[in-house]
């Protein structure tokens, strides 16, 4: 079967699916937001793998699923330049940059009892990732809102979000808002949704089939006979179930690591998701991190499988009905509604990080020096992101 561009999965694509989510793994700082607005600038305006039209339905799929969204538009769009073999690949070479770098600083923490310094690098690299951002949104915002019931479900839903609605319900309620508005009087046989549904029950957790009950942790020490496989269930199940932003994730780690089994203590847990927060690629390399921290190489590799393990099964599964979704009247009206909504979330998040990102006239500069270019030049943002990330450090070199 060949891709939208006619590559058939032959060992050149895979290559070129390999060689660029790599260096997307290595510049990937700042978060799902900016991961998506990097894949975006790379695939779309730089390359042409596809359409803006394409990556917004591929983004608004990962966003129904449960999981780290970006590693899912990684492995989607893996999955469209190269079929089977670029799904694996995107993925695994999208997480292993951050998991080299994670393994690493986990093993300082372990042998010293602290990390080496990186914050000094996000002093430059944040103002920079917002603008990136910015652009994104930019130029997704014609395709995402298509006419003014899209554009006020994207307002309502930034409002939402800011105001603190769980990422999931304002989703939901997007897709259904439009999608009832749509089809209000407009029924036609076959285009029922529990058809075409049916198949997402499971990837939605839902159902006594769910990912949710399949792994519930009161069945975990009845599956794993030894640490480090109920370790690896352990992470197998949040990845599974999970939703959310790098706090949610945090909730679950607690609930199972500290609590539950007592295998960290809450401080570990900060120090592993302050050095997912601070380090390129997936946050999800949290896992990474506590692993080694639990038992070692084989934790770190366990934990990190585990956790992404689902990502690829969902995706997998999800490429099968993401073309059909489009041919039934209802199905594209949930979709538009779910891309209007995750574009209003990534503008909300943009605003978080916003805050913490300007600090002083200078880190606003290079916001700015960062959009202007962008908007003048052809200039690849992994410079932008090279530059901000030399700038960073050389002010902790030179002022503390």
């Amino acid at each position: 079967m060949a891709g939208s561009d006619g590559t058939d999965g032959s060992g050149g694509g895979v290559r070129e699916v390999a060689a660029v989510f790599l260096k997307l793994g290595v510049i990937g700082f700042g978060g799902p937001a900016a991961h998506i607005a990097m894949m975006r600038e790379e695939l779309v305006r730089r390359r042409g793998w596809l359409s803006d039209e394409r990556f917004v339905d591929l983004m608004g799929a990962a966003n129904l699923i449960p999981g780290p969204t970006s590693t899912e538009l990684a492995i989607h769009l893996g999955h469209e330049r190269a079929r089977g073999r670029g799904l694996v690949v995107a993925g695994v070479c999208f997480i292993f940059p951050a998991f080299a770098i994670v393994l690493a600083l986990a093993w300082a923490y372990v042998r010293y009892g602290q990390t080496p310094a990186v914050e000094g690098l996000l002093y430059g690299i944040k103002p920079v990732v917002v603008a990136i951002v910015v652009w994104a949104l930019v130029g997704l915002l014609r395709t995402a809102v298509k006419g003014r019931l899209t554009g006020a479900v994207a307002v309502a839903a930034l409002a939402a979000y800011l105001l603190g609605a769980h990422e999931l319900a304002v989703l939901a309620a997007g897709g259904l808002i439009v999608m009832a508005v749509r089809t209000a009087g407009s029924r036609t046989p076959g285009d029922g949704a529990h058809g075409l549904l049916a198949p997402l029950v499971p990837l939605l957790g839902g159902g006594p089939y769910g990912p949710a009950s399949a792994l519930g942790g009161s069945r975990l020490a009845d599956l794993a006979g030894g640490q480090l496989a109920q370790l690896f269930l352990t992470f197998l199940k949040i990845g599974a179930v999970l939703y959310g932003s790098g706090y949610v994730l945090l909730a679950f780690l607690e609930g199972d690591l500290v609590e539950r089994f007592g295998w960290v203590s809450r401080e570990q847990l900060l120090d592993a998701i302050s050095i997912g927060q601070v380090t390129p690629g997936p946050v999800f390399t949290t896992a990474t991190f506590l692993g080694y921290v639990i038992a070692a190489l084989p934790g770190a590799v366990l934990a990190t499988v585990g956790i992404f393990a689902p990502s690829f099964a969902l995706v997998a599964l999800l490429t099968r009905i993401v073309d059909r979704i489009r041919d039934r009247v209802w199905s594209a009206a949930f979709l538009d509604g779910v891309n209007a909504t995750a574009l209003a979330l990534m503008a909300g998040v943009t605003i978080e990080l916003a805050g913490e990102a300007f600090v002083d006239p200078l880190t606003v500069v290079l916001a700015v020096a960062a959009l202007f270019l962008q908007w003048r030049t052809e200039i690849n943002t992994a410079w932008f992101i090279a530059a901000a990330a030399a700038i960073g450090l050389a002010r902790v070199l030179l002022f503390g």
